[in-house]
């Protein structure tokens, strides 16, 4: 009798360590997120990181994330990239090999998202950047994503909507060559304007390297060019000082932006430098409603500011991979396999409902969704102005 006993409970032991939920519990479903943290942008970094934890509190709060009928828990796997390539590239590295995620978020700027996304690549392991809009970052990289729409449309949309605007012709761009992001955008921009407008249109197309700080040497160029218009799609650090450099040498021509300006920060360092000028972005939070409403009030009440494209773009990408995994619908503890059904079932995301707005992967894994033009309000307000679909 005691024997048949002690047989019995040695089953049931035996049961709920191979049994999925025994497995869940001894191995949570760890997700990698790839952010800035400090560097350059840290702003970036912090966007990043509280959109993600703010996406955790949902899943602890429902007891987990259920997959299959089961329950599994969740655990971030938060890394610092300092900004940098080489960072990014061993953060990846590290978070596959060692931390053994099934997905990475992040990076999200594209000097960084570029390279990591090779390393995702060759492991085999999901990653979607939030952010990055360079084509590089997913081209021929079956198991690598984007949150958000990519230069390649970004930049027509800037020169359509500064042609039907404004009525300008003669353009000038400024923008860091060392950096991925930028330099792709720059060229891309001035491809589209010189489209619309002939060679030569943009009458000056001016670079400086990352970490310069003195822009007066390009600007007056720019000013002597007599361009209508200057283009410069560069980080929220970058634009008070190239705005307010720009003034200060009586270049009163309007200064447009793009996605990289989309940062709380951008309106504090600027100043009313940055009053009335535009920018194309993924998301813009005045007047917002429904679960994009619902998002910024909770992140603006724990945090104490709206949240940038960042935040919301971090949002929906892990709302995205949660789909995804829920998709796949059995964590087999097998790593391999695992990572190999969640990348298949991200390729298969049709019509996500984001708060940035709808999408849905192409073959490349970029979504089709659109662009909005975002105004800077006198009171320093991201104001919606409107938006460009494809």
């Amino acid at each position: 009798m005691r024997k048949g006993l002690l047989f019995v409970v040695s089953l049931l032991v035996l049961g709920l360590i191979f049994s999925p939920m025994g497995w869940a519990k001894a191995k949570p479903i760890k997700i990698g997120i790839n952010a800035p943290i400090t560097g350059d942008i840290p702003k970036v970094g912090e966007g990043t990181k509280f959109a993600a934890r703010m996406w955790l509190e949902d899943i602890q709060a429902a007891g987990g994330l259920e997959v299959g009928g089961k329950k599994y828990p969740v655990e971030l796997v938060i890394e610092d990239n300092e900004s940098k390539a080489e960072s990014a590239v061993k953060v990846s590295t590290k978070m596959i090999t060692e931390d053994e995620v099934l997905a990475i978020v992040g990076p999200q700027a594209s000097k960084q998202a570029v390279p990591a996304g090779e390393v995702a690549n060759n492991y085999e392991t999901p990653m979607i950047s939030p952010w990055s809009t360079n084509p590089d970052t997913t081209k021929d990289r079956p198991y690598v994503f984007r949150g958000c729409f990519l230069d390649p449309f970004q930049g027509p949309v800037l020169a359509n909507f500064i042609k039907e605007e404004f009525g300008f012709t003669k353009a000038a761009v400024l923008y860091d060559v060392a950096s991925d992001y930028p330099k792709g955008l720059a060229e891309f921009f001035k491809a589209a304007w010189e489209k619309l407008h002939g060679p030569g249109s943009v009458v000056a197309f001016e670079s400086f390297t990352t970490k310069d700080t003195d822009f007066s040497s390009q600007l007056t160029k720019i000013k002597m060019s007599e361009a209508e218009v200057l283009f410069t799609p560069q980080y929220y650090n970058e634009v008070a000082l190239i705005v307010q450099q720009a003034h200060q040498l009586g270049y009163k021509a309007p200064i447009v932006g793009s996605d990289s300006w989309g940062s709380a920060e951008t309106v504090e360092l600027c100043g009313q430098d940055c009053y009335g000028l535009f920018f194309s972005t993924h998301y813009a939070a005045a007047g917002a409603t429904g679960a994009t409403k619902a998002f910024i009030d909770r992140y603006n009440e724990k945090h104490g500011y709206v949240p940038d494209d960042v935040a919301a773009l971090t949002w929906d990408s892990l709302r995205i991979v949660e789909q995804a995994i829920q998709s796949y619908g059995n964590i087999t503890g097998k790593l391999k396999k695992d990572r190999q059904g969640i990348r298949d079932a991200l390729a298969k995301v049709k019509e996500f409902d984001g708060i940035t707005g709808k999408m849905t992967f192409t073959e490349d894994g970029d979504p089709i969704k659109c662009a909005v033009i975002v105004k800077i309000s006198d009171t320093g307000d991201f104001e919606f102005y409107k938006s460009v679909c494809p």
